[in-house]
């Protein structure tokens, strides 16, 4: 990946007329009124590697012990809103620009965003991080061996990238580049779905985002 690309996501102007409106309403109100610490959990790993699914537990459990979230799934988001981008490095790019700048916006409603997409590049990653607080941002590794991805291939992606019937695609075609440092560290190969969303409702315990329990 050049580095124009990359610097398209961090040094992208506004248009010379567009004025920034600030709300009299601010991020921590919205959250004081659902009673809650907003905050954007960043799931990133190969395909198959069970982001969805884990993703889809640990909303569900959130929302019943009563927390306001909000889910960005890769996959939907590019059924709509990013929809018109394809798997090139420049379209990956652009495409976590979009789902980042998303995210922002449902942590500045006070939500816990929950994103779940593969995100291959360390820099786009980071530059997702940078959008908003220090604090407000985990990383969400979810590792499994790319051959355990590739045997369990539930949307059949492996095999068609592998016969060249879909270029650019990430651990085959495309590097997937591992988080350094992230706040958590999920081993899918290791765990079930409910031992994994415990790690992560751990995380947010400690760093006071879960605030309620049953």
């Amino acid at each position: 990946m050049n580095k124009p690309v990359a610097a398209a996501f961090s040094e992208r102007p506004a248009a010379p007329a567009v004025f920034q409106t600030v709300s009299t309403i601010g991020k921590e109100a919205r959250a004081e009124l659902k009673g809650q610490k907003p905050a954007i959990l960043w799931m990133t790993g190969l395909s198959g590697a069970g982001k969805s699914t884990i993703a889809n537990r640990v909303e569900e459990r959130l929302w019943r012990y009563g927390h306001h979230t909000i889910l960005l799934d890769g996959d939907n988001l590019r059924f709509g809103l990013n929809s018109d981008l394809a798997f090139t490095d420049a379209d990956r790019v652009e495409n976590i620009r979009r789902t980042a700048e998303v995210a922002k916006l449902m942590l500045e409603a006070g939500l816990i965003v929950i994103c779940s997409l593969i995100s291959p590049f360390r820099r786009e990653r980071m530059l997702a991080r940078q959008r908003v607080g220090p604090d407000e941002f985990l990383e969400v590794f979810v590792d499994a061996p790319l051959e355990l991805c590739q045997r369990r291939d539930p949307k059949g992606l492996y095999a068609r990238a592998l016969t060249g019937q879909i270029p650019n695609f990430t651990g085959i075609s495309s590097p997937y580049e591992p988080p350094e440092a992230p706040e958590v560290h999920l081993r899918t190969d290791a765990h079930d779905v409910d031992a994994l969303s415990d790690q992560v409702l751990d995380v947010l315990r400690r760093k006071g985002i879960m605030t309620r329990t049953p």
